[in-house]
């Protein structure tokens, strides 16, 4: 599979468009994905990072004038430096050089509207919109928005086609593989503080790590050891660098590899609002938090009124004195900071970017209803120890009593029996048992055919199909084994909702 992303980085943008792309092209070339990126060449990008990590690079030229923009261009459209149009025209040429038609164009920039994106229709038999913003109409098939807002579900109504699947919520987070890895071994917090991380950033053009670190020298604590993180694009970073030199137990890092280690020995985190929030969510570590850009205000503050961090305000209202206040106050008050931790546990869970590869590169399983060809061979499968292990009734069951149950099935409408194959190969049994607006559902993989999320696959692919066939069922329910963990990740994984013993989805009408 083919894919193109184009987003940018630079002082003004920042870096965490890029980032967030690069962690999403890394899973997807795992998945077996041939990735390009095209970036425009601004001042302070990171783009090189690209190739560092396996991909194809394409860089637009560097503007040469200031861009004259129209009335009716997004908020951000100055981030392009150039006009949309010239843009797309740029975009359109590199394109041309590489393939005649991209499986997925992945399309992550505040400058860009549906306009740029229905001209690039041709060159992409799918479209996704990574967003934040919701301020204006996208031309996609697919839309994540990572953050979290009190309207989440109605911020995309009348922007996005009729027809386009919305990926809501920090469930959907790309963070970096290596924060899953720390999530598994975390350690409790107990609100006292030890190590103070600070980052603002990957540019940080306020500079607000100064302010940070001046209130940190102000606190006069000893006892407190500090990590600085700053990216290779801060302008300041020279001069932030001599400031931790003249400061006891204070550790400059640039542009570091090492973040989730770094958040996971920490006790606090003083930073900015970007995207370095769900890494923060997925380790339980407070935060207090400014936002030094006018997308980030509404997403830390409906956070912080939800009780998952500390939010002190935008950045030109934020002065030395307000962190070194507001430092004393958490360093007073250990309950805060265990309360942000419970909080955060549950809000991200560090998956997000392994949800939004499969959206993109599913596995290519198909259903079948199935025959009595296939009495003979499920009868093996269902009688095999590792199946009867984790199903409501493990005794071992006779060919003949098989062969009636299962022809007796084929011919009750009630009862539904699917074959799930990928690549023509059977990898699992999927059953429905309908009554009225509700569907029993069963499952189990072929004996010996585990891993690559086939089971959470077929679970997603059946509901679909389920949707298509008997549009009257609105809800199916799972019932799992207390034991049968792996059953359980899938549900969960296949965004089921657990109800005591049992697991739920709700199915919309999306056809």
């Amino acid at each position: 599979m083919n894919i193109l992303i184009r987003t940018d980085s630079s002082i003004a943008i920042g870096t965490g468009h890029l980032m967030r792309c690069l962690t999403l092209a890394d899973a997807l070339k795992e998945k077996g994905a041939e990735v390009h990126f095209i970036c425009r060449d601004l001042q302070g990008n990171l783009s090189h990072i690209v190739k560092g990590h396996g991909h194809k690079l394409h860089l637009l030229p560097a503007p040469k004038d200031d861009v004259k923009l129209q009335a009716d261009n997004p908020a951000h459209a100055s981030w392009l430096e150039v006009s949309w149009q010239n843009d797309l025209q740029d975009t359109q040429q590199i394109t041309c050089s590489v393939t005649e038609k991209f499986d997925w164009l992945i399309v992550d920039s505040y400058a860009l509207d549906y306009r740029w994106e229905q001209k690039m229709r041709a060159k992409a038999d799918k479209i996704m919109v990574i967003d934040d913003l919701a301020d204006r109409k996208h031309d996609c098939d697919l839309l994540l928005d990572q953050n979290y807002y009190q309207n989440l579900e109605s911020r995309y109504d009348g922007l996005v086609p009729s027809g386009c699947e919305k990926l809501l919520g920090p469930k959907y987070a790309l963070l970096r593989p290596e924060f899953l890895q720390e999530r598994n071994r975390l350690r409790w917090r107990d609100g006292s503080i030890k190590r103070i991380l600070i980052c603002f950033g990957g540019s940080d053009p306020s500079n607000e790590t100064t302010k940070a670190l001046e209130a940190v020298c102000m606190l006069n604590r000893q006892d407190i050891s500090v990590d600085v993180v700053v990216g290779s694009a801060n302008p300041n970073k020279d001069t932030i660098n001599e400031l931790c030199a003249a400061m006891t137990n204070v550790a400059y890092h640039c542009q570091v590899e090492n973040m989730a280690q770094l958040m996971a020995k920490a006790d606090l985190f003083v930073g900015a609002g970007g995207t370095t929030v769900w890494e923060r969510c997925a380790l339980t570590l407070p935060s207090m938090t400014t936002t030094i850009a006018k997308n980030q205000e509404k997403t830390i503050s409906d956070l912080a009124e939800s009780g998952y961090l500390l939010f002190l305000g935008s950045s030109e209202a934020v002065l030395v004195e307000s962190f070194y206040y507001a430092l004393e106050i958490v360093l007073q008050s250990p309950w805060l900071l265990i309360s942000f931790a419970q909080k955060m546990w549950h809000i991200v869970d560090g998956k997000g970017v392994k949800r939004v590869a499969r959206k993109i590169m599913p596995l290519e399983i198909i259903l079948r209803m199935a025959t009595m060809d296939d009495c003979k061979t499920i009868y093996n499968w269902r009688n095999a120890e590792e199946t009867r292990r984790y199903i409501f009734n493990p005794e071992q069951i006779s060919f003949d009593k098989h062969c009636i149950w299962f022809k007796e099935s084929l011919q009750n409408t009630n009862r539904q029996i699917l074959i799930a194959e990928l690549h023509g190969k059977a990898v699992g049994v999927l059953r429905y048992d309908i009554e009225g607006e509700l569907a029993v559902i069963s499952i189990y993989n072929v004996p010996g055919m585990k891993g690559y999320g086939i089971g959470t696959q077929i679970i997603s692919i059946g509901s679909k199909w389920l949707s298509r066939n008997f549009p009257d069922v609105h809800k199916i329910q799972a019932r799992v084994l207390p034991g049968n963990l792996a059953s359980k990740k899938a549900f969960v994984s296949a965004e089921y909702t657990r109800h005591h013993i049992t697991y739920e989805e709700k199915l919309i009408d999306d056809y």
